[in-house]
């Protein structure tokens, strides 16, 4: 199972991405969660601690440099990316927990060796690793390409019952569509009462909407992290049917 989730940040995209990886790990299956939001929380919601969690893989200047062989302008696409996830990562349990890191871009178009090297690494997970894949993605597809993309066997769009989250919803679908991404659904968080669910229902159009997940106010004490307890986890998994046998 290859699963990638996204949303405007504040949604608690994060929180579905730690649900997901701890549903499956709890189960018994060996899980590859990966932060590729340079707002960085996915390690915190999962419970590793600062000294626990592995460096950004954008970091590694010096080793991305080498891999990717560039040469004033020119550099290579399809770098060595086959050791690092397992070079890089930090595990706890069945969970191996992966950073991708910040890219400073130069313009929106840029494409520099630090996003290449992130976008084969992403690649090569999804394609060839036999683990279960969460990828919390930030606010866009800036990781995908079109191979990668069709990889995914799941892309969830993380929304709440307000408009800016519902308008993300719908770029993020367009993207998706231009990468030929197969299975793309919504899973709307925060919902406090019918009516929320009514204003969503009534203003996301053209998505399937996997199910409604209410407002955890025990979640605000948690300092980030996500409770294994939660009434959160319990209707995630309500939600959307883990099958944590595949």
């Amino acid at each position: 199972m290859k699963i990638a989730v996204t949303g405007k940040g504040g949604v608690g995209k994060t929180s579905i991405a730690a649900g997901l990886t701890l549903i499956f790990a709890r189960s018994g299956r060996k899980v590859i969660a990966i932060d590729a939001d340079p707002d960085a929380n996915l390690g915190t919601a999962l419970g590793f601690l600062d000294a626990e969690r592995p460096a950004p893989v954008s970091e590694l200047k010096k080793m991305i440099l080498e891999r990717t062989g560039e040469i004033g302008a020119f550099f290579k696409l399809n770098p060595k990316v086959d050791d690092i996830p397992d070079k890089f990562s930090k595990e706890k349990g069945n969970i191996r927990l992966l950073e991708m890191g910040t890219v400073k871009k130069g313009g929106s178009g840029c494409v520099c060796p630090e996003s290449a090297f992130l976008k084969a690494l992403l690649s090569h997970v999804f394609i060839n690793r036999d683990e279960i894949v969460i990828v919390d993605m930030e606010a866009g597809l800036e990781h995908l390409g079109r191979g990668t993309a069709q990889s995914v066997e799941k892309f969830i769009i993380v929304v709440e019952p307000n408009k800016t989250s519902l308008d993300t919803a719908a770029r993020i679908k367009t993207l998706a569509g231009n990468l030929k991404v197969k299975d793309v659904s919504v899973v709307a968080n925060k919902v406090r009462s019918g009516d929320d669910k009514a204003f969503i229902e009534k203003n996301l159009t053209g998505l399937k909407i996997d199910g409604f997940i209410g407002l955890d106010e025990s979640l605000l004490n948690t300092r980030g992290v996500l409770p294994e307890d939660s009434r959160f986890l319990k209707d995630l998994e309500e939600v959307l049917d883990v099958k944590t046998n595949r």
